[in-house]
């Protein structure tokens, strides 16, 4: 479990986390999101000791990560896959590791078969892809056999293959009993393989919630119709607002499937398909944050230009 009690950090006056407070729970992936500036790498080095809090503490298994004897076998970590010697093999690099908290070869090579480095093992990094290292990057983090993992965009360079992978790794991890925070900007990714997400923006805590709460206290949902007489239907609704698709469909919001449903069948209205349409983490996020945001872009090369 990690702890995180009135959090701060600061870089001069710069407030980089804000008396944050957030539990990250065992047997469920948490993910972690937020926008760039947003405070998210910040946090998760102090959670591993390498920055140290202005104020407040954070605890990995009720203790400070500096206080654990053997954090390797404590706490897995991926921050940067590419803080390694790139002189060395992909084996040597995790053998140096093993060697400093007495594990042995045989989970060096345990490591290297899970992530699927076998073929790669002897060859040294610094001639590995953005995938590759991410790999072994999750291999480091995995050696003592942790019980909480920090896994900072573990996806990000890999393969559809790979990504289907991790989202199967860390849910197996989760299902074992560990404690796991995943970090990632991939917004469907994280839908996929998230329990609980806890959302930062400008150093402080939006949103700490299951996924589907998240999702629903975002509103946006629609129900999707198709019918020969939108005109018709939309009388029945009368506090419900519509609009038409692309395609000729109906978008309609302030009303459920059902009610759209009941409407039309008071009113004789042939309906040809009812969809609800739920919003996205995606969705939800970007509401969340859209004030929160630091660095936004300057829109579309053509919008750009018109402003020259």
């Amino acid at each position: 479990m990690i702890e995180a009690t009135a959090l701060s950090k600061r870089y001069g006056s710069r407030t980089a986390v804000d008396g944050i407070d957030f539990t990250v729970r065992p047997g469920i992936v948490t993910g972690f999101l937020g926008p760039n500036g947003a405070g998210k790498s910040t946090t998760m080095r102090m959670i591993v000791g390498l920055d140290r809090p202005t104020a407040g503490a954070v605890t990995v298994n009720g203790k400070a990560y500096r206080e654990q004897r053997a954090p390797l076998r404590e706490v897995g970590v991926l921050l940067d896959a590419k803080a390694m010697h790139t002189g060395r093999s992909a084996y040597h690099h995790l053998l140096a590791m093993a060697a400093t908290h007495g594990i042995g070869k045989q989970r060096v090579n345990e490591v290297i078969e899970l992530t699927g480095l076998s073929s790669v093992a002897r060859k040294r990094v610094g001639g590995f892809s953005l995938g590759m290292g991410q790999r072994l990057g999750i291999a480091a983090a995995l050696l003592g056999d942790p019980a909480t993992l920090i896994l900072d965009e573990p996806v990000n360079g890999l393969d559809p293959e790979g990504v289907q992978w991790v989202r199967k790794l860390v849910r197996h991890l989760a299902g074992e009993g560990r404690t796991v925070l995943l970090s990632s900007h991939l917004m469907s990714e994280m839908s996929q393989t998230a329990d609980h997400i806890i959302v930062l923006g400008r150093g402080r805590v939006l949103a700490d919630a299951p996924v589907d709460e998240i999702i629903a206290g975002a509103g946006g949902a629609t129900v999707r119709v198709r019918t020969p007489r939108p005109d018709l239907l939309a009388a029945a609704l009368p506090e419900a607002q519509h609009s038409t698709l692309s395609d000729g469909a109906l978008s309609v919001s302030g009303a459920t499937a059902e009610q759209v449903g009941e409407a039309a069948a008071r009113s004789g209205v042939v309906l040809h398909e009812l969809t609800p349409v739920a919003s996205s983490l995606e969705e939800a996020y970007m509401a969340l944050t859209q004030d929160e945001i630091e660095y936004r872009a300057g829109g579309t090369p053509a919008a750009v230009e018109e402003t020259r």
